[in-house]
């Protein structure tokens, strides 16, 4: 059992407050995750400031951002960021065939978007490390050095709450819940 705090905005350091109170202006709720990282309040600011440069400022539109989070998330165990980022998915509209292809770690809708989870996957597993081969099968695609790098944004965000979230062992937030995932339960 976990004894980090999942904290209020009352219970916060000082610094984490106005972070927390623009979590809730922005998801009409506080994110458990927020509430843990508030207790360091340069993690709490690091994350959501790598999160928004992910979200507004890389090369890939809301699918292949899906794609990019959701394959480290699987990749990394999360079971607090797979169900979050599903519910963030079907809000904007990523259909349903990539956030549940991502989430059985089954095959992807089209060969661009497989080979940007081969790429990621190859970037975590091989720790920055991947092959010349698996670079031009992700530029065969029609991706470039930017979206490399841009992989690498996303990769920082999601260490950082992946991470947290095993070490905290976050609880799943109410609206997160109905995609509740937990690998070894997940449909072969």
């Amino acid at each position: 059992m976990s004894n980090f705090k999942v904290h209020t905005i009352e219970s916060a350091p000082a610094e984490s407050k106005p972070q927390l109170e623009a979590s809730v202006e922005s998801f009409g709720m506080l994110p458990n995750l927020h509430g843990v990282m508030a207790e360091s309040p340069a993690m709490l600011e690091a994350y959501k400031t790598m999160h928004n440069i992910f979200a507004s400022k890389t090369a890939f539109n809301t699918e292949e951002q899906t794609v990019v989070w959701q394959t480290i998330n699987v990749a990394n165990n999360c079971h607090y960021c797979v169900p979050a980022h599903t519910a963030i998915a079907h809000g904007s509209k990523v259909p349903a065939e990539i956030t549940e292809a991502l989430r059985n770690e089954t095959a992807l809708p089209n060969a661009k978007l497989t080979a940007l989870r081969n790429l990621t996957q190859a970037i975590i597993g091989q720790h920055g490390n991947p092959t010349q081969e698996q670079l031009d099968a992700f530029y065969n695609e029609g991706y470039t050095q930017r979206h490399v790098l841009d992989i690498l944004v996303g990769y920082s965000q999601k260490i950082m709450s992946n991470y947290t979230n095993h070490l905290a062992q976050t609880p799943v937030d109410a609206p997160f819940q109905p995609f509740a995932w937990n690998r070894e339960t997940q449909p072969a």
